[in-house]
């Protein structure tokens, strides 16, 4: 199977511009601070490290973990330019196995979209398992509205100076099936074609909390993007106690 987000490595967070990384991470942040969550973390699907060096930045000690070797590489070097030691893991949400525990988890930016229905749980149990006995489990996900309503049966694209993208979802039983197509700019002018498939499952509202409850976590909490309506995003606060 072609790696996960290879075409994306270097684009990432160029693509992502229009989510306002700074507001989103402010607003992480001061959902950690009001928490009262420790000092260590882990940012699975940290995707180039956006989250994760604004949390160290903020005197966090937090690790960023992502499935693609593609998106560390890029990761890695953003932190090092802007003087940032932290440390980046390749692993896997659902496989989940870290050395000591950590006082909070986040997974931002549709991460447990690309869970099965059927891994919630066991999912779950795993970031139960790598937190502190206060710990926090923080994550977000584009909501089943979103999945069936905005993105399925639509196309989406951008044609850029160094890369354009043509983006076709097509619905599937439970999800939607994500055919991207990029056309990324060489040194030489040229361009080379990539191409990737995801699938991201609509999972409700309620179905996220039932999984969470069953994997221990005592008390959950949600709300939309930035605190707003939950139409399109919905955020997830879990706690084990």
């Amino acid at each position: 199977m072609a790696e996960s987000y290879f075409a994306l490595g270097g684009w990432f967070e160029y693509l992502n511009a229009d989510c306002d990384y700074e507001t989103w991470s402010q607003y992480l942040l001061n959902k950690l601070k009001s928490s009262g969550a420790g000092q260590t973390g882990l940012d699975i699907g940290c995707g180039n490290g956006y989250f994760t060096r604004a949390f160290n930045r903020a005197g966090y000690s937090v690790s960023g973990m992502d499935i693609s070797p593609s998106m560390l590489t890029v990761a890695r070097e953003k932190a090092a330019k802007e003087g940032i030691r932290c440390e980046f893991l390749l692993g896997d949400i659902t496989k989940l196995k870290v050395c000591g525990k950590v006082n909070f988890i986040t997974a931002v930016n549709d991460c447990i979209n690309y869970v099965r229905p059927d891994a919630l749980v066991r999912t779950f149990s795993k970031a139960y398992s790598a937190l502190t006995s206060d710990g926090m489990f923080f994550f977000d996900i584009s909501s089943a509205n979103k999945i069936r309503n905005i993105l399925a049966d639509n196309m989406f694209g951008e044609d850029g100076e160094d890369i354009s993208y043509l983006w076709f979802n097509t619905p599937i039983e439970g999800g939607v099936r994500m055919d991207l197509t990029f056309f990324v700019r060489r040194a030489d002018g040229a361009y080379d074609r990539f191409e990737e498939t995801h699938i991201q499952y609509a999972h409700e509202e309620a179905d996220i909390v039932a999984a969470l409850r069953q994997a221990g976590f005592a008390r959950v909490e949600t709300e939309g993007h930035l605190g707003g309506e939950k139409t399109e995003r919905i955020n997830f606060f879990a706690y084990k106690r």
